[in-house]
């Protein structure tokens, strides 16, 4: 054990980053918790503000990122200055991204429907960290041998071959096997194939003419979707808890 821990955690300098994982799921985790506890009104927990103005924790956030990453930079991969500055960098990510919806939409939309996609980022982010631990690097460049390293031309060329399936399956509207396709290659391909989601920018270039097509990936997505969606937002509110209930809009009012 003490063997691989320092064959491919310590030796590669990814200690940073797991302490800068840890600490990123920890202060999402420990900041989600005390917004709970603030929401159902338990604990010695409450809002920061000052006069009229809610401090919101992405303040804080940004700024122990900045001041992670700076001494990040500075300090290196290796050394006790390094694992500092990667706790500080994942406790500041861990606030900020907490509140991604709210940057996102620029409105407190944190206990609203939208603000899921707040617990779906971290979620996404936390999965991409874990990969390029285990021994993924971006752009699958893992998968090329160290002749291929040396040879700037395949180098570069496996960067472009894999961006572009990246990007075609981001603009198939498929943005989290895009996001995880940069770190594996081929979930990038996969995702670049498939059909494109409706309305997205690939079917509205490419599907508009051919209404068999549009209607092959209307029927798919809507099949992921009655698949996928309730056990996605299961998840969502078993981390992050229950979105508010949208208010329904008022009856019309008859005419006299």
């Amino acid at each position: 054990m003490d063997g691989w821990w320092y064959r491919n955690v310590v030796e590669p300098g990814k200690l940073p980053l797991l302490l800068a994982l840890v600490s990123f799921v920890g202060s999402f985790l420990v900041t989600r918790t005390i917004t709970r506890l603030i929401r159902a009104g338990k604990g010695p927990f409450r809002n920061i503000t000052t006069g009229d103005v809610h401090v919101h924790h992405v303040v804080p956030g940004i700024f122990l990122m900045l001041v992670g990453g700076f001494w990040a930079v500075a300090a290196g991969r290796h050394g006790f200055g390094s694992m500092c500055a990667a706790v500080i960098f994942g406790i500041g990510a861990g606030l900020v991204l907490d509140e991604f919806a709210l940057i996102l939409h620029l409105d407190d939309v944190y206990w609203s429907e939208q603000g899921r996609k707040s617990v779906e980022v971290v979620v996404l982010t936390t999965a991409l960290v874990v990969l390029i631990l285990t021994g993924f690097t971006p752009f699958g460049v893992n998968e090329l041998s160290v002749t291929e390293r040396h040879n700037r031309f395949a180098f570069a060329l496996n960067i472009v071959v894999n961006c572009g399936f990246a990007l075609i399956a981001m603009l198939k509207g498929k943005l989290r096997t895009a996001l995880i396709g940069m770190v594996v290659p081929f979930v990038a391909l996969v995702g670049a194939i498939r059909l494109a989601r409706p309305g997205s920018a690939w079917a509205r270039r490419f599907y508009r003419n051919r209404p068999r097509v549009r209607a092959r990936a209307g029927l798919r997505a809507f099949r992921h979707d009655r698949r996928w969606t309730a056990k996605r937002r299961w998840l969502q509110d078993v981390i992050g808890g229950r979105p508010d209930p949208e208010p329904r809009p008022a009856p019309p009012r008859r005419r006299s």
